[in-house]
């Protein structure tokens, strides 16, 4: 019996080291989408620049949401975080951006990633983004707790608090809390905040992000000025 439990878990190592494994070719024609907009309409220099996966690809107001700021949409529906930081000499290098607002993780979870190894890949993304601008800052926007993954609850709520701990020792490095307030009384996904498939946001989802977001670039970028 302890030999068939032991070949059962040598056999299951690979398959769960393969479902957080990269797999950032996938994106090729995403990225090169993006080439092709910024050949046919100068980006704004120095925007803030908005990067992660569907949450973030799928925030078509973001003009409107932040007047009087250059932004710049670069999510990708369905990325990871190592997606971004494999991409990121395309994603971030040539915008120079004054901040980067990031979303991913949900994804990372969903495909079999730790709490522990979302943590670890946003770390990575922002050793990367400020090895191409240095001193960057960067805001890391909360997992939200969706309605559709709301069997990823204990594992959304620890990636949120090891990557808050991460922000808090950092310097320009944001912690966006959507989190507690997309959940009900009860501790639960509110599915006021989503639209029919429980997982991307509605219009009502993403004025409660946009107020946050807004917040934190008054203080990092408005105040430090």
């Amino acid at each position: 019996m302890k030999v068939l439990w032991l070949l059962l878990i040598i056999a299951l190592v690979p398959s769960l080291a393969q479902a957080c494994a990269d797999r950032p070719e996938q994106w090729q024609a995403d990225i090169a989408s993006f080439a092709a907009a910024d050949s046919a309409h100068r980006p704004p220099p120095h925007p803030v620049l908005f990067v992660g996966s569907s949450s973030i690809r799928m925030w078509s107001s973001l003009a409107s949401d932040f007047p009087g700021r250059a932004v710049i949409n670069r999510g990708f529906g369905g990325s990871r975080i190592p997606d971004a930081t494999y991409y990121a000499d395309r994603l971030v290098a040539p915008y120079h951006p004054r901040a980067i607002v990031f979303y991913a993780g949900d994804n990372d979870l969903a495909e079999g990633c730790t709490p522990e190894q979302v943590r670890d890949a946003f770390v990575a993304f922002v050793r990367r983004a400020r090895s191409l601008d240095a001193d960057v800052p960067i805001a890391f926007i909360a997992i939200k707790p969706s309605v559709a993954r709301k069997h990823l609850l204990p594992q959304i709520r620890r990636s949120n608090a090891l990557v808050r701990a991460y922000a808090r020792g950092q310097t320009g490095i944001g912690y966006l809390d959507v989190f507690t307030p997309m959940l009900g009384p009860d501790g639960q996904p509110q599915p006021k905040w989503f639209g029919s498939d429980g997982l991307h946001m509605n219009r009502q989802g993403y004025r409660l992000w946009s107020g946050l977001v807004r917040d934190w670039l008054h203080g990092t970028l408005d105040i430090a000025q």
